[in-house]
């Protein structure tokens, strides 16, 4: 009360003091009254911006100081100009605090009402029906754990009253519907945002996406720093381990990785399995997200290229899964770009595969991008790159990059497409031929004698591509540029020097990879057409894809599988250089031999029947559709020469009917893969 006192005693004593001090009242009465009396300044104090001072200034006509001074007229012409409207930007501005405001308490409403109702009892509820028909790992797969619970916000744009200053986007309609959001799950079990229910709307997408940015109405524009952290996670949102259970059981990926490395790593040996398996042993993935992102890929790749009868679910569960698994990866990929590892390159290697069996050619071509020039990088074309590093990593990097070399050429003549790994800037070695049990943390053991490593395989099929490599690169160059006189004649040169490497590149291949003596001479088998070789081959593709009792050896033979497609890539690049060989016979000569043409055709044909027919179709199945892709192309080219040649030999014409007629067999195992 003290301070409320002296505040009241203040009060009174003021006009007290004002009464004792008559002068110093009238003083201020005769500043007031100055001011009042003060008229503008004059036009050359006003253009200075100093203070204009006149010594009576009752008198209009007297000049300030300044002007005398200056000994220039003094002068008083200066009009004010008439107020323009106010800022329409700091109006726009307090608009949109309003909108602020307004969203913000709604979102506090809304939320205190969904509180109260719980989504995921809910959706348990609606689900749990169909789990008892269900196997424990389908019912896994499909649980509401592993399915983003969506609670949708709904926010209404706040309505502004319009200006009486029109505004030109004011008179804009939006007409275009809105844009469904995708809002990041809180459940700690999943790893994907889902797409909210079609029929649901939101205002901020009306304002948001439906129209382009420069046509935005403003009073429509929710404030972003609100919705933003809800709609649009950030990318180390996902960056963080889990659990191999918050996709599928932990049996059920140990089981696709053993038919991993039983079916698809003979063909792909770019992981380095005793580590591997330590690694999965010790449950690695909770503890390092990019390790988890190896394994989901794995696995998804896996579930593409086996048969599904090895899988024990349906097919239409295999698919979800696989696909599950893949977004589970990439998630975290997009995220653990920096610093590049060679994990990434055989992650986006995988993911490469996963999308050319499910016939995403984009997706497919974007994911070998990134794994080609991650692995550009890191150097790993350059041989003096891998000093320092250890044997592991060392022989896991080279396997990669053949396999990423030897899919660039492949689709280079099967797509048509660009070379990005060129054989004359690699200087990176083959791969040790050792097993993986054989190599460890600190040096390489000895294979021991008369074991063939399976490494071999990709050894051998990479020199096949490195050849197929040098002559796509003289066939375009000569395409844009064609050779004439003796450059043409040396070109021929080249290509024949070429054709006899390409056909003698499988001489010395080791036991395991040769074909069998007695079929590889033989011109064409008498079994290789009829009704009765196609239904009974029919029935075993039929058996190996269905049958899970089926007899699974020839599939589970490595050397079998990589034999199928070792001899079927000669035949194909063997043919690419005939080809072109014969074009540069044409060029220079004017004409060339139609039967000879028609016999080397026909020696094509009958070698890749052999071939076909020398190998069982179990391991051929294994392949999966890229053989498939490599047999159709060198039979449709070889169909068409047949047509055109007017002297080809009948037998010719039988070569390639057989061969198309296998070809249909083939196309039966592509389609129980896609």
């Amino acid at each position: 009360m003290p301070a409320v006192r002296a505040k009241q005693d203040a009060k009174s004593v003021s006009p007290t003091s004002c009464d004792a001090n008559p002068n110093e009242s009238t003083t201020a009465e005769n500043s007031r009254s100055q001011r009042k009396r003060q008229s503008q300044s004059c036009d050359a104090c006003r253009a200075r911006k100093v203070r204009c001072v006149r010594e009576n200034l009752e008198d209009p006509k007297q000049s300030c100081k300044h002007c005398i001074a200056l000994g220039i007229p003094c002068t008083y012409d200066y009009r004010p100009k008439k107020r323009g409207p106010p800022n329409l930007y700091l109006r726009r501005l307090q608009e949109a605090a309003a909108a602020a405001v307004a969203v913000q308490s709604e979102q506090n409403n809304q939320t205190n009402d969904v509180a109260s109702i719980s989504p995921i009892s809910a959706h348990q509820s609606l689900a749990s029906p169909t789990h008892s028909s269900l196997s424990p790992l389908q019912q896994h797969i499909q649980s509401p754990s592993l399915e983003p619970i969506m609670a949708p916000i709904q926010t209404s744009a706040p309505i502004i009253t319009p200006s009486r200053y029109p505004i030109a986007a004011d008179s804009y309609h939006n007409h275009y519907s809105p844009v469904n959001t995708i809002l990041p799950t809180s459940t700690g079990s999943t790893l994907l945002p889902q797409k909210a229910d079609d029929n649901q709307t939101y205002s901020f997408s009306e304002s948001y996406g439906g129209f382009p940015a420069y046509n935005w109405p403003y009073k429509h524009h929710q404030p972003l720093p609100v919705l933003l952290p809800s709609v649009i996670p950030p990318l180390s949102y996902y960056y963080r381990p889990h659990r191999l259970e918050d996709i599928a059981p932990r049996d059920s990926i140990s089981l696709i990785i053993a038919l991993f490395f039983d079916f698809v790593y003979p063909l792909t040996p770019c992981i380095h399995k005793p580590s591997f398996m330590a690694d999965l042993h010790t449950k690695r993935e909770e503890r390092d997200p990019l390790f988890f992102a190896l394994v989901m890929s794995t696995v998804a790749s896996t579930l593409v290229q086996v048969p599904r009868s090895y899988v024990p679910m349906e097919r239409s569960v295999v698919r979800k899964l696989a696909q599950r698994c893949y977004e589970a990866s990439r998630h975290i990929t997009t995220a653990a770009y920096d610093p590049p590892m060679s994990m990434h390159v055989v992650i986006r290697y995988f993911d490469c595969v996963y999308h050319f069996c499910e016939g995403n050619d984009a997706a497919q071509h974007a994911a070998f991008g990134e794994a080609a020039h991650i692995a550009v990088t890191l150097r790993m074309h350059e041989e003096s790159s891998y000093e320092g590093l250890d044997p592991i990593e060392c022989e896991v990097r080279r396997r990669t990059f053949w396999l990423l070399f030897d899919a660039d050429k492949s689709m280079s003549i099967l797509l048509g497409r660009p070379i990005c790994l060129r054989d004359e800037d690699c200087t990176v070695h083959f791969p040790k031929e050792l097993d993986d049990e054989y190599i460890i943390h600190s040096a390489y053991l000895p294979q021991p004698r008369g074991k063939t490593a399976l490494v071999s395989g990709l050894n051998y099929i990479s020199r096949i591509f490195a050849l197929l490599g040098e002559i796509l690169v003289r066939i375009r160059v000569d395409k844009r540029s064609p050779p004439q006189g003796q450059f043409a004649t040396a070109r021929l040169e080249e290509v024949q020097s070429l054709h006899s490497r390409i056909m003698g590149a499988l001489m010395h291949t080791p036991e395991p990879l040769r074909l069998k003596q007695n079929r590889r001479h033989s011109r064409l088998p008498a079994e290789c057409g009829g009704a009765g070789f196609r239904q009974a081959t029919f029935a075993e593709v039929k058996d190996f894809f269905e049958n899970p009792k089926a007899s699974r050896a020839n599939a589970l033979n490595p050397f079998l599988v990589m034999q199928a497609n070792l001899y079927v890539t000669q035949q194909l690049v063997r043919f690419v250089v005939e080809q072109y060989r014969d074009e540069l016979v044409t060029a220079l000569q004017g004409n060339i031999d139609e039967h000879q043409v028609a016999e080397d055709r026909e020696a094509v044909a009958s070698d890749l029947l052999n071939i076909l027919h020398s190998i069982p179709i179990q391991s051929i199945a294994t392949n999966g559709p890229s053989l498939v892709h490599k047999v159709r192309f060198v039979a449709s080219t070889l169909l068409d020469a047949v047509r055109k040649a007017e002297t080809a030999p009948a037998s010719a014409a039988r070569a390639h009917a057989f061969l198309w007629d296998f070809l249909s067999i083939l196309s039966e195992i592509e389609r129980n893969y896609l």
